[in-house]
């Protein structure tokens, strides 16, 4: 297993960067509920023990431990915030924009504003500030696997939430991802409001072209 290092930013806390926020997302390829950004801003000379040592990529841990992990890093971290886009808004202008939008929103809840990002995948190129993009980031990068992490935990939050205002749809088990019983529930009844209708099969439905 590869386990995330602390190299980028310690390369960039050496060339006098501060506050280096670490970006990633949950949610991009679900059928319902908001795509959620995390970040994470370490202290200065942050050293991989402790917390930051178990840290991983969400996508690795299980729920529990997550949901651990959340709260220490939302502890020790020097900054943290939540940004999300709804499914509204995903509609509007399409998933990558609005993966870009609650990351950008993140980065707008962070004060003072971080002087560096390190992202997963994508790029903020509407916002004025030194950036890098990594292919597998949550994978290779402490504060993005960390912000990966609070991404995923606060969106299960949401969607468990979801689930007691449409208990038909089994929110809180599959997290509005494609699983066989939510397909079932979108067949049997159509789509609720949290649902992202320009993501198939719900752009197919006839209920929604009617």
């Amino acid at each position: 297993m590869v386990y995330p290092s602390l190299d980028e930013e310690r390369k960039l806390w050496r060339t006098g960067f501060i506050r280096v926020a670490g970006l990633d997302e949950a949610g991009r390829g679900a059928l319902a509920g908001p795509v959620v950004a995390g970040a994470v801003i370490l202290a200065v000379n942050t050293r991989r023990d402790g917390l930051w040592a178990a840290v991983r990529d969400s996508k690795l841990l299980p729920p529990k431990r997550r949901e651990e992990l959340a709260e220490q890093i939302l502890a020790q971290a020097a900054d943290s915030s939540i940004g999300l886009a709804s499914a509204a808004e995903i509609d509007a202008i399409g998933i990558a924009p609005a993966t870009r939008l609650a990351m950008r929103r993140a980065v707008g809840n962070l004060s003072p504003p971080p002087d560096h990002l390190l992202l997963d995948w994508v790029r903020l190129n509407s916002l004025n500030i030194p950036q890098q993009s990594f292919t597998k980031g949550d994978l290779r990068i402490v504060s993005i696997a960390a912000a990966s992490i609070l991404a995923k935990v606060h969106r299960d939050r949401l969607l468990r939430q979801l689930h007691e205002r449409f208990p038909a749809y089994g929110f809180h088990s599959h997290k509005g991802y494609a699983a066989a019983a939510h397909l079932a529930a979108i067949e049997e009844r159509g789509p609720c409001p949290a649902h992202r209708r320009s993501f198939a099969p719900l752009r197919t439905d006839a209920r929604l072209l009617s």
